[in-house]
């Protein structure tokens, strides 16, 4: 990470200190039951490839995808992926800013002490979303010594062992039917990424184009990142709430330019939350017994539950609620493959142009009017 006068803006191995000593203990469970679990979560994430493979047919029989590493990890082995991928992806941004900060107000201060403010800062709201998290595919994850990647430099999916244990254990579902499930929802994110050869490129390129139109100053940045940590870990003071409770790191440096940039990320965001969800129901009555249980549970669970991940996302990411991802992403899926089947569905993949913009989220039929009966005109 470039640096101005030795202090970077974010001092990720503080990041990384701090989120794994404040990380909450995971579920009460022996050693040997612990290895039971991640050889049972390494199973299911091999034949989900082959579930969800038949069930989207996104990838062509005869083709191999692009081999990505599954990694059963501990809620620390979450923090510390985390931290490589936020460090990658953030890069273009914080170097931007480290290069006015001398100059600017408040320059002096966060030359000394920005970087470690913003570490722990950073590290407290890790702590609280490591412990919340049941799976994820990184998309944008460098290889480390620990923790490899795909060999195009991205690329891994992260089954963290101790969350959905405690999971199941509250809806007090079958634990191999919930895990099974679970490994069902992150394979369908890992298939996107690896059976659409440039969704990857295009994500990336949106989140830069967002990033290059910043123009915010150190100070609002580590002001912001201390609202959001203080607001997930219970710190804000009484009083304090109100009117800059809305406000997020996006929120307030937003040009039109961005605006147009985030609701296309909106878009893509809730399509890939939605469609593996929608995958996820659709595999599990042929392999999950008590999919139907799991669900209602679960969605009870999200609904109750999940707030203060949604804030966390929002604040750091300035995207729309998580919840509302899932829910009107799995509703357009739904919608589509209703209407034209899985295979017209599946056009959404072709290119670009050929994904859902915001508006057709909400609104299915006109995504297939501008796809499907433009092409057949």
């Amino acid at each position: 990470m470039t640096s101005i006068g030795g202090a970077q803006m974010v001092d990720w191995n503080l990041a990384v200190a701090t989120a794994t000593r404040l990380v909450r203990p995971g579920p009460d469970i022996s050693r040997e039951e612990a290895r039971a679990v991640v050889a049972e979560l390494r199973r299911h994430a091999k034949a989900s490839e082959e579930h969800v493979r038949l069930f989207t047919r996104m990838i062509p029989e005869g083709t191999e995808p692009e081999d990505t590493p599954v990694l059963v990890v501990d809620r620390p082995g979450w923090i510390r992926a985390n931290v490589a991928g936020f460090r990658e992806l953030l890069r273009p941004l914080l170097t931007k800013m480290e290069s006015r900060r001398s100059g600017g107000p408040g320059g002096a201060v966060l030359g000394a002490v920005g970087g470690k403010v913003t570490g722990v800062e950073l590290g407290m709201l890790l702590s609280f979303l490591a412990s919340r998290v049941l799976g994820q595919y990184e998309t944008f994850a460098p290889a480390t010594r620990d923790l490899p990647a795909s060999a195009n430099g991205g690329g891994r999916l992260l089954l963290v062992a101790p969350n959905i244990v405690h999971v199941e254990r509250e809806l007090d579902v079958d634990p191999h039917d919930f895990r099974l499930w679970v490994a069902l929802h992150e394979e369908t994110h890992r298939t996107q990424f690896t059976g659409v050869p440039w969704l990857r490129d295009h994500l990336q390129g949106e989140i830069q184009t967002f990033l290059d139109e910043t123009d915010v100053d150190p100070m609002t940045f580590v002001e912001r990142l201390r609202e959001a940590a203080q607001s997930l870990s219970g710190g804000r003071p009484e009083g304090e709430q109100g009117e800059s409770d809305s406000r997020s790191l996006v929120d307030i440096v937003q040009t039109p330019a961005q605006r147009e940039v985030l609701g296309r990320l909106t878009a893509v965001m809730s399509l890939l939350e939605g469609h593996a969800d929608y995958v996820m129901d659709g595999v599990g009555p042929d392999v999950v017994g008590s999919v139907s249980e799991i669900r209602e549970k679960f969605q009870q669970r999200r609904a109750q539950g999940a707030g203060r991940l949604d804030q966390a996302l929002r604040k750091l990411l300035g995207l729309d609620a998580k919840l509302r991802q899932y829910k009107d992403g799995e509703k357009f899926v739904r919608s589509v493959v209703d209407e034209v089947g899985m295979d017209g569905f599946n056009r959404v993949w072709t290119s670009p142009n050929t994904l859902p913009t915001k508006a057709e989220i909400a609104k299915p039929a006109d995504w297939v009017a501008r796809v499907h009966r433009k092409a057949e005109s």
